[in-house]
């Protein structure tokens, strides 16, 4: 499907950073028809979120695995074989040459999307020069997004901010999945480099990924229909 096929319901990714299948269920359920796409991080992964992702699946909607495989080569590859057997839509790797080729290699044909995730939103100028990167933050994505496009990942994980410059490099083929998203007026968290809903699609962000702005909310549910009325606004 080109990018510009998706329906804008299916741009929201509700993250389901929940410590149990229970609680995670009963979000899901609150939810109902307003999203169409979960993201299951490692809270929920290591306390069953894998047979959560095959009850999402059975029930029609999509699902995100955020595990951000990063190990050597043949490891990530025989991981990325596993995980497909799950039907998710993306999976998620960390943006590093031999990680990427791996996970290319074990998608295969019929796998998941292979997201690349180049910074996290978390780290800003001086989390970076902190963990050794000599590279601007700006830097560091463009050259990740460079060698994920000539590796045939097929989308990147980064901040909103760095959207327009992506989309610049990797031209319209790749996914850019956005996390750091904060409807206006609520809290942005560890986030460090965010964007409203609104902001980002225009920026170019297929996706957006939000949780604590839906999962804290009073009413989930009406807060996912605001930010899904605002994704609809901002395609006119």
């Amino acid at each position: 499907m080109p990018l510009s096929a998706i329906a804008p319901k299916d741009r929201l990714i509700v993250s389901l950073d929940l410590p149990a299948l229970e609680p995670a269920e009963a979000m899901i359920a609150r939810l109902g028809d307003s999203v169409t796409f979960y993201k299951i991080g490692y809270h929920l992964v290591y306390a069953g979120g894998l047979t959560l992702a095959r009850q999402l699946r059975a029930a029609g909607k999509k699902v995100f695995i955020d595990v951000k495989l990063h190990d050597i080569g043949n490891t990530v590859t025989r991981g990325v074989e596993s995980l497909s057997t799950l039907g998710a839509t993306f999976l998620t790797v960390h943006a590093y040459p031999q990680t990427m080729k791996a996970a290319v290699e074990g998608r295969g044909s019929a796998g998941p999307k292979i997201l690349a995730v180049t910074v996290l939103t978390s780290y800003n100028e001086e989390d970076a020069q902190e963990a050794g990167y000599r590279h601007s933050i700006a830097d560091l994505v463009a050259i990740r997004a460079r060698q994920a496009k000539a590796l045939g990942v097929d989308g990147l994980v980064c901040s909103p901010e760095e959207v327009a410059a992506l989309r610049a490099i990797v031209g319209g083929e790749m996914s850019l999945v956005t996390p750091g998203i904060r409807p206006a007026g609520s809290s942005v968290g560890d986030q460090k480099r965010f964007m409203t809903p609104a902001r980002a699609i225009a920026a170019g962000a297929d996706y957006l990924v939000v949780g604590r702005p839906v999962m804290e909310a009073a009413d989930p549910k009406a807060a996912a229909d605001l930010i899904q009325a605002e994704i609809a606004q901002a395609f006119g």
